[in-house]
């Protein structure tokens, strides 16, 4: 299974390449994807990303996981939380969520494993 384009985004929203609803966060891995609520996991800007937020993810057997922080950054990503994937053996690489999306689609078109959480405001 292949991990699925980001068609589309823009402050607030985002598509999915194959998905007929738009999310404002979300999580894609190979052959599928879903809104990113955080109040499944108390998580807000600070202290941002938690474990919880990510092993969804992580189930799916991703090789590497993107992480968007919004469009000014505003999400935080802890240390422990970044130790937490790199112990389950996955690369991780935490960008602008612009750069974050530009990276995650470059890496799907190759055909990686590739998971992402992209926040698409702040």
């Amino acid at each position: 299974m292949s991990s699925p384009e980001i068609a589309s985004l823009s402050w607030g929203h985002m598509k999915v390449k194959g998905c007929s609803s738009s999310y404002k966060d979300c999580k894609v891995w190979p052959g599928g994807s879903r809104a990113w609520d955080w109040r499944e996991t108390g998580t807000d800007h600070r202290p941002g990303v938690q474990p919880a937020d990510l092993e969804e993810v992580l189930r799916k057997g991703v090789d590497l996981l993107v992480i968007g922080r919004g469009m000014s950054e505003a999400l935080q990503v802890p240390a422990s939380t970044l130790d937490f994937v790199k112990q389950k053996g996955v690369d991780v690489r935490v960008l602008q969520t612009e750069k974050a999306v530009a990276e995650y689609n470059k890496l799907a078109g190759q055909g990686a494993k590739v998971g992402g959480v992209f926040h698409s405001t702040c």
